[in-house]
């Protein structure tokens, strides 16, 4: 299953979920610095360093660096990875809000990071854009 690749049904059907927590997004040289990579939401390797998501409790424990505090938003559907259109609607719609969203796609599912005092504004903004 490859996942809904129509904009319009992707748009009325998505569902975002908030998730629990408080997210932070922090960089190490290699993952071998970090102590249990199974608390790690996830991982990108990029030329400067690794970055690494995952919940402020893990990283204040570990005594991790950030400068972001976000929220984490799932929309609830199952797009296609070849789907065209879908984080220029939602960005779209943000930035209309003056909300800033990062963005990962998954195989599944999208997800949208979104600073911590943003997340109720976020979660409006995105179900009234099911609705448009």
């Amino acid at each position: 299953m490859t996942g809904e690749k129509d904009l319009a049904v992707l748009l009325q059907n998505m569902e975002p979920v908030l998730n629990a927590g408080e997210y932070v997004f922090c960089t190490v040289e290699n993952l071998s610095e970090i102590p249990d990579i199974e608390k790690v939401l996830f991982f990108f390797r990029e030329t400067e360093a690794v970055t690494i998501v995952l919940k402020k409790e893990m990283a204040d424990e570990w005594s991790m660096t950030y400068s972001y505090i976000t929220s984490w938003i799932t929309l609830n559907i199952h797009s296609s990875l070849e789907a065209v259109g879908l984080t220029a609607a939602f960005a779209n719609a943000l930035k209309q809000e003056n909300i800033s969203c990062n963005v990962v796609a998954a195989y599944f599912h999208d997800h949208i990071f979104i600073a911590k005092e943003d997340a109720e504004k976020a979660m409006k903004t995105l179900n009234a854009l099911k609705k448009a």
